[in-house]
């Protein structure tokens, strides 16, 4: 048997097998054992066959054998030969064709194929496929890209062949609907607009792409290509906009087509109007401007979708931005000056009447094409801001002049980007020529502007916020202002946040802060010189007689200050301020109001650059945390840094701080976590003592923000026989260790601290020493001993001898460390966990605590250099979840199976949805009972939420339940004694959602609940929450919809 009768044979059954063949001639081919004309002729009696599908294998056969061959191995005879073999298959039949063509693909890419070649085979094509369409779609994706190759690798030959190639492509391309091969049509058709000589053939090339406008395909959708109908619009759109020649016919056909009712022919319009403005030629478009600005404004002017305004006002703009090339001069003769002339004329017609109605998209109009080049914004200025600041002084309504100071701000906004902005417009100083036309405006405007901000009726805040954006926009004007014109503005934005009494929203105040911080970028010491002295001012030495203005100045300096010379400037006086307000005796809330503002400032600031590391590590840390505990050991009077409350900014501050310190200095800080920079003898380490007073304990807050900041490189350090001691008062031997050995100091540290937070009752120590129990877990402890230290001090924790609300919470916190890090020993003592749920003394404690399990904590994060991995939720979750279950159907206790309801709901809080709904069958019962929890708030947020993404994600899971659903959930949006407003709000949003078609959750499972529905619903009407009667509202308008379908 012949290799090709084994091809044939293998080619559709087994197509590596042929492949194989094909190969093995090759070789044969390549050893001199078999010449390629020998492989033709042996195709001769297939080539002829009636069967049309043996013709094509025959020839896919010829192309495999030439595919195996080296490239360098044909000669050029060999191509001529080919070449004219495979153009002759382009006569035949359907398969043939594709096989031909992927032939000539094929001996196109073997590197001898030439210009001549080129023409050979496009002749061949315009020849013998003018009916390419009635060839299926495989095979005249495989004719175009093929034409697509020689347009790339042979164009100049093809375009030598003149309008042989423009015609004949033109009729061979068209009538085709596939998108995958119109999007190599409209490139092809592109390349022959832009290159080919068109002049005679305009209308047939311009027929042969507008047909197909507008674009108006949906891809499937499991579509293989990726096609979008974007795609093709695109590639379309480049096709329209390639050529001015299609002018005369694109402008009127787009034209006609924008009455179309249909938007998003409207936007297809709108954009290949643009980018037909954009490509076409001054002259072209100077022709049409008028023509098309009649067309545009109605869109505009009178606009009913925003977005279709908007593609109309780029529309708009791109003709300005083609009237402007290589323009220089502002005499009204141009094109550009006769095409905004009817513009300006209309809008300042418009802008008389400014409470109309198309007075705002006039205003648009002008903004937009200001934007277009220096000078069509200078001849829009000289029309129109003499006129609209004369309609504005005759105007009397506030309405009226904030309507027209819109607008004013408007062409500002265009001002900057064509002139610049302070700081940022360098790139503007080489192309810019001209001076701005608002130059001769500038004291009218400033004085307008001005009178109207400070000016105006203090409870006119719209319209004075308005003026305030004018007044920021000129201000940042490049070379507009005089400095110190913008230091009155300045003074006006300063008088605004400290002397003015808020009204409404304080929007007026928060304008003006956020237009101060503006100002501070670029003229930083106009801030330092005027606004922090009068700022500092208002701040008072002491806030006794209960007056917190202060607050909104602190906010303000907070928002100033992230900029580098200021903050400096704050650090410094802040810190004066804070010394005397501690000497005044102030309350905590002032000391920790100012360190707040320290610490907004610090966390907006890139501490791993900032040069000034060191000094903010001595004031903010060192020195701050050595007065706060100095006092606690009798080293002074004690002050508000002693508060709880401060010690914790002071503790964050500190925090923020030595995260960024070099690897050196956090190992001096690790030596200064518990004696605090302090000599270690007028303040004695919390964990070295047996009796500590209340404030000195309390210094363990700061000792935990520190200890969060030291990297799990550096390890805080203890003196080894002391630890050792204190591990043995609270009975945690760690193994192999005695007393006279040295121990790791990650185990000293928790061995101690341990000690300490069994006993503490204060809520934010205890807190603080918990934190500091995890973060040595996490962090610390050695791999080598890690199992030894948990399981003993677990083990102590939870037995049944020792059992405390404490040693419980010690528990957690150990248990939430190690989870984070999905240490082994979760297996082993969650269950151990979950079993005490059944304590009827400890069980209510420890269903609680499972909700801070999987909850985000400030100090365990990987800022803080904590081991944190990602499937960690996953693990607990899938643990205890079945356990819960199985325990709960066990349990007949209902105080007992409460306790198991307020563990899943704390776990449920803080878990993916995703992970929830892979447990969703084992939970959906405890669920539903968790709903009828009187007391327990949390537990009843946390379960409605799940059922909630239940119904968003699964709703065929509670279709046999929606009944005992609905029923709970109006109970807790009725009851407003046992139900806060949250949990009232939650349920009227589930229940809401039950009545949305898209929960896929049957009309006919629905309807038996609607009229219960709609008469409970009655009574939240009168609910006194504005948030909870709003959501019975729209719940009770979505269920009284249900049998007309639903909501739209």
């Amino acid at each position: 048997m012949s290799d090709v009768q084994r091809f044939l044979l293998a080619v559709d059954k087994n197509p590596q097998e042929a492949q194989e063949v094909a190969a093995a001639t090759a070789h044969r081919i390549q050893n001199k054992e078999l010449k390629l004309v020998e492989v033709v002729q042996s195709l001769g009696e297939y080539l002829t066959d009636d069967d049309v599908a043996l013709r094509a294998k025959a020839i896919a056969y010829l192309s495999a054998v030439l595919a195996a061959l080296p490239p360098k191995l044909l000669t050029r005879q060999h191509h001529v030969v080919l070449c004219a073999f495979f153009c002759k298959q382009l006569e035949d039949e359907g398969p043939v064709v594709k096989k031909g063509a992927e032939g000539l693909f094929l001996l196109q890419s073997m590197g001898r194929f030439n210009d001549e070649d080129a023409r050979q085979v496009a002749l061949a094509m315009i020849k013998n496929l003018q009916d390419l369409q009635r060839h299926p779609q495989g095979t005249r994706h495989c004719v175009l890209k093929l034409l697509d190759l020689l347009m790339s690798k042979h164009r100049e030959a093809l375009k030598g062949m003149g309008e042989t190639t423009l015609v004949g492509i033109t009729d061979l391309v068209s009538g085709e609907k596939d998108p995958r091969n119109l999007m190599i049509i409209f490139s092809i058709l592109k390349v022959i607009i832009v290159e080919w000589d068109i002049v005679s053939h305009v209308e047939t090339l311009f027929d042969s792409v507008f047909c197909y406008f507008p674009i108006t395909f949906r891809p499937p959708p499991d579509d293989p290509y990726g096609i979008t109908a974007q795609d093709l619009k695109n590639r379309l759109r480049d096709c329209i906009a390639s050529t001015k020649y299609f002018a005369l016919h694109a402008f009127p056909a787009l034209m006609d087509k924008l009455d179309s009712t249909s938007p998003n022919v409207k936007k297809d319009v709108l954009q290949t109007l643009a980018a037909c403005a954009l490509n076409y030629d001054v002259t072209t478009m100077s022709n049409y401007s008028i023509t098309l600005w009649d067309s545009l404004k109605y869109e505009i002017l009178n606009a009913q979708e925003e977005d279709l305004a908007g593609e109309a006002l780029f529309a708009l703009r791109a003709i300005a931005v083609t009237l402007s090339t290589s323009l220089t001069s502002k005499t009204p003769l141009t094109p550009l000056a006769r095409y905004l002339r009817p513009i300006t004329n209309e809008c300042n017609e418009q802008l008389r009447e400014p409470q109309q109605k198309q007075a705002k998209p006039a205003g648009q109009i002008l903004g937009f094409l200001g934007t277009a080049s220096p000078i069509a914004f200078t001849l829009i200025i000289k029309a129109v801001m003499a006129p609209l600041l004369t309609v504005y002084q005759d105007t009397d309504g506030i309405v009226k002049q904030r309507a027209l100071l819109e607008v004013v701000v408007t062409l500002f906004d265009s001002a900057m980007e064509v002139f610049g902005i302070r700081g940022y417009g360098e790139q503007y100083s080489a192309k810019l020529t001209l001076e701005s036309p608002l130059n001769y405006f500038k004291d009218q405007l400033f004085d307008l502007l001005s009178q109207a901000l400070m000016g105006t009726a203090k409870e006119e805040v719209s319209f004075r916020i308005v003026a305030l954006k004018g007044l920021l926009r000129i201000s940042k004007l490049r070379d507009y202002l005089a400095d110190n014109e913008i230091g009155m503005v300045v003074q006006y934005l300063d008088d605004i946040v400290l002397l003015e009494d808020p009204h409404g929203k304080d929007e007026l105040k928060s304008e003006a802060i956020q237009a101060l911080v503006e100002i501070s970028k670029f003229k930083p010491y106009l801030i330092m010189d005027i606004t922090f002295p009068a700022f500092m001012a208002k701040l008072p030495d002491s806030d006794k007689e209960g007056n917190n203005q202060y607050i909104t100045t602190l906010e303000g300096l907070a928002q100033l200050s992230v900029e580098r010379d200021i903050f400096l400037i704050l650090l410094r006086r802040l810190l004066n301020k804070l010394d005397v307000v501690l000497l005044n005796k102030a309350s905590p809330a002032y000391p920790r109001a100012i360190l707040s503002c320290l610490l907004y400032v610090l966390s907006n600031r890139k501490l791993e650059v900032d040069n000034n590391l060191g000094m903010y590590y001595q004031k903010l840390v060192v020195d701050l945390i050595s007065k706060a505990v100095g006092p606690t050991e009798g080293d002074g009077e004690l002050t508000a840094l002693n508060d709880e409350t401060v010690l914790d900014v002071i503790g964050r501050i500190a925090n923020l701080v030595v995260r960024f310190l070099t690897i050196s200095e956090q190992n001096a800080v690790a030596f200064q976590i518990y004696t605090l920079f302090t000599d270690g003898v007028r303040f004695r380490q919390v964990i070295s003592i047996e009796e500590a007073t209340v404030d000195h304990r309390r210094t363990m807050i700061l000792s935990a923000y520190l200890l969060a900041a030291i990297p799990r490189n550096v390890r805080p350090s203890f003196s080894a026989r002391l630890i050792f001691l204190l591990a043995n008062r609270v009975q945690l031997p760690l193994p192999g260790v005695h007393g006279d050995e040295p121990l790791e100091s990650s185990q000293k540290n928790l061995a101690a601290v341990l000690r300490k937070v069994l006993h503490e009752d204060i809520p934010s120590t205890r807190l603080a020493m918990l934190r500091q129990v995890a973060l040595i877990t996490n962090k610390f402890l050695p791999p080598s001993r890690t199992n030894d230290v948990n399981y003993k001090a677990l083990n102590m924790m939870l037995s049944p001898s020792s059992i405390s609300p404490n040693s419980i919470r010690v528990a957690f916190w150990i248990m939430k460390a190690l989870i984070l890090k999905l240490d082994p020993c979760i297996s082993t003592f969650l269950p151990r966990l979950l079993a005490l749920l059944a304590d009827p003394t400890q069980g209510l404690i420890v269903a609680r605590g499972f909700s801070m399990l999987l909850s985000p904590e400030p100090l365990l994060t990987k800022e803080n250099h904590c081991i944190i991995r990602a499937l960690h939720k996953q693990k607990v979750f899938t643990l205890c979840v079945p356990i819960i279950a199985s325990d709960f159907c066990l349990t007949s206790d209902a105080p007992l199976k409460a306790n198991y309801l307020i563990a899943l709901a704390g776990l449920l809080k803080w878990t993916p949805s995703e992970i929830i709904m892979s447990q969703l069958d084992i939970i959906l019962p405890l669920l539903l009972q968790s709903l009828d929890l009187e007391e327990e708030p949390d537990v009843k947020g946390a379960t409605i939420e799940t059922l909630t993404v239940t119904v968003k994600e699964e709703a065929k899971v509670i279709d046999e339940h929606v009944g005992s659903l609905i029923s709970r959930l109006l109970a807790s949006a009725t009851n407003t004694k046992k139900n806060p407003p949250r949990i009232r709000h939650l349920s009227l949003n589930a229940l809401h959602l039950f009545a949305l078609p898209k929960t896929t959750i049957p009309i006919t499972t629905l309807l038996p609940y609607k009229r219960q529905v709609i008469k409970s619903l009655m009574v939240v009407l009168d609910d006194p929450k504005r948030n909870v009667r709003k959501a019975a509202v729209d719940c009770r308008s979505a269920w009284e919809r249900i049998d007309d379908g639903g909501e739209e």
